[in-house]
């Protein structure tokens, strides 16, 4: 079943997010306006190094929680995601990654929102220096994948695009 789009009008549009109404016919033939946000796309790293993953520990002042996560950000104009993902790793870290590979792709609320995520994975990252963003996270820690499982069941991991990923690595982990 398949809906149609007839048109697309700005609500609101700001360098961030872009509200939007769509007149949509539904499947079983309404007629509708819909709202949906359109974000730009978002690329993380995991970071592994024998059987640890680099993740950050950092406030997310719009929903006030403390919770780790893995380096990620926004893809820029002009930038495939795969070095948003290299830039991001660096920025945030001090570690540039070597060899990178696509991870797991995910669309967070198709229903709702058309940002796409991009997980890629290195296992041959170096430590250059501090992070150059002063301004992400509290402190930079190796967890074990062991761990992971636990972190999550008690919300101390919480972001879509860091369970994720760390699921994916644990999938991987599992099946080798």
């Amino acid at each position: 079943m398949r809906w149609t789009v007839h048109g697309e009008h700005t609500l609101h549009d700001t360098p961030w997010v872009r509200l939007r109404s769509l007149d949509v016919t539904q499947p079983d033939g309404t007629r509708a306006d819909y709202h949906v946000v359109r974000l730009r796309d978002v690329a993380v790293t995991a970071a592994v190094d024998d059987r640890r993953v680099l993740m950050m520990w950092r406030h997310r002042f719009v929903t006030d929680t403390w919770a780790w996560e893995l380096p990620m950000g926004l893809v820029e104009d002009g930038e495939s995601p795969e070095a948003a993902a290299a830039r991001e790793l660096e920025e945030e870290t001090g570690w540039r990654p070597g060899t990178m590979r696509e991870l797991i792709y995910a669309q967070p609320a198709a229903g709702i929102m058309d940002s796409r995520h991009f997980v890629f994975r290195t296992d041959d990252a170096r430590h250059i220096g501090e992070p150059t963003e002063r301004n992400e996270s509290d402190e930079l820690a190796w967890i074990p994948l062991a761990d992971v499982p636990g972190m999550i069941g008690r919300r101390e991991i919480v972001s879509s695009a860091t369970l994720v990923g760390v699921m994916a690595l644990l999938l991987h982990e599992t099946a080798t």
